[in-house]
């Protein structure tokens, strides 16, 4: 197992410092190893998750070689050649673990903003303290984009929300953490394989949930209340200008209808399963609030934003992987965690053959059905 830093080098070197898992502390396991702490319905802070990490590599006693930056995976008269900062391996297949969130997704006309304008990413963005006096402008309104909205508004600083496409979740549902919902009632389950529209799937934002220890919803109601600034999705720049898109009401609209499809399949599985005196009674949650009059534009030269925080998502890096497996758009061409190249497999991407792919809890069934190819293909070849 190479890792280019550390055991749990992301969670530890690319987390602002108030961050929380968004699943609650009883769906943190892995094989042989489960959450054992005091809070099973809190949420681990991004250190205790590096911790969770570290000591899972110890109970499973992985072979991980820290520090190894790989540069390149070359495949030559059936093999792969894998050059890393440590030097040359060969092997006969490669399991592409790096993730989806490489790298910030910036859109290419943020290099237009005027230059007395500060942009960060997540990647940079610590706390408050790093932000400049004046307004904040944040892009991007799914977890990472309400998670930094509602912190820097409540440390003072005006803030305004550019907000495209999103889904909004609540937090607690008829007294059960809505990723209990998930799991429980199959949703998480469901396979690659079963989703009509599969691309979509894979590219959907993820939900806007916080995991703070009030377990309170975070959606733009919530933070509309608490002085955040609503606009349209951010479409470019034009002489200094913000140019935001109109439609607020529709895209709110679209997120509350599949809400309120979602909470609609919780409430036929409890009904069917049984379950409906374990829970609470059915709940229905009030419609985003559309502004009276959403700016449709922004004067970046005025002095009124100081700061752009681009939670904009994020996108994998395989400019080491010197293999023709990538779409016209980066992305890595499988089916199932199964590559297009012989002996290359993937785990932890988006909806990789299930929905709870990218979550702690469902990695383990992902990682025994790819490991199952791996070693099929390994017997073929004997």
């Amino acid at each position: 197992m190479l890792e280019r830093g550390e055991v749990a080098n992301s969670w530890r070197r690319e987390r602002w410092e108030s961050l929380r898992l968004l699943t609650p502390n009883w769906q943190c396991r892995l094989p042989g190893l489960h959450y054992e702490g005091g809070d099973p319905d809190g949420y681990l802070t991004a250190g205790e998750v590096s911790e969770f990490i570290e000591r899972f590599a110890k109970v499973s006693a992985a072979p991980v070689r820290t520090g190894a930056q790989v540069t390149s995976v070359r495949r030559v008269d059936g093999r792969y050649h894998v050059m890393t900062s440590l030097g040359e391996i060969g092997c006969e297949t490669v399991v592409i673990a790096s993730g989806a969130c490489n790298r910030p997704a910036v859109p290419a006309f943020s290099a237009a903003l005027p230059p007395g304008v500060d942009q960060l990413t997540p990647f940079d963005y610590r706390n408050p303290a790093g932000i400049r006096d004046g307004g904040v402008l944040v892009v991007g309104a799914s977890a990472t984009g309400v998670q930094l909205a509602a912190e820097l508004q409540r440390s003072g600083h005006p803030v305004t929300l550019s907000v495209g496409e999103h889904v909004r979740l609540p937090r607690m549902y008829r007294g059960r953490d809505v990723l209990w919902w998930m799991e429980a009632s199959g949703v998480w389950d469901q396979r690659h394989d079963e989703i009509d529209d599969l691309t979509r799937a894979r590219r959907l934002p993820s939900p806007q949930l916080a995991g703070t220890p009030e377990r309170t919803a975070l959606d733009l109601n919530v933070l509309a209340s608490a002085g955040v600034e609503l606009v349209g999705r951010w479409a470019t720049v034009r002489d200094g200008c913000a140019l935001f898109s109109g439609g607020l009401r529709n895209v709110f609209s679209l997120a509350d209808l599949k809400m309120e499809r979602l909470l609609n399949t919780f409430d036929e599985w409890a009904e069917t399963a049984g379950h409906n005196a374990d829970v609470g009674p059915v709940e229905r949650f009030a419609a985003t609030r559309v502004p009276e009059s959403a700016r449709l534009q922004l004067d970046l030269r005025s002095g009124e934003i100081g700061t752009v925080v681009w939670a904009t998502g994020f996108r994998p890096d395989y400019e080491w992987l010197d293999l023709p497996v990538m779409d016209a758009k980066g992305q890595l061409i499988h089916d199932g965690g199964v590559v297009d190249s012989p002996g290359v497999f993937a785990l932890g991407l988006p909806v990789l053959r299930r929905r709870k792919s990218t979550f702690i809890c469902g990695i383990e069934d992902d990682a025994r059905e790819v490991i199952d190819h791996l070693a099929r293909y390994l017997a073929r070849r004997r």
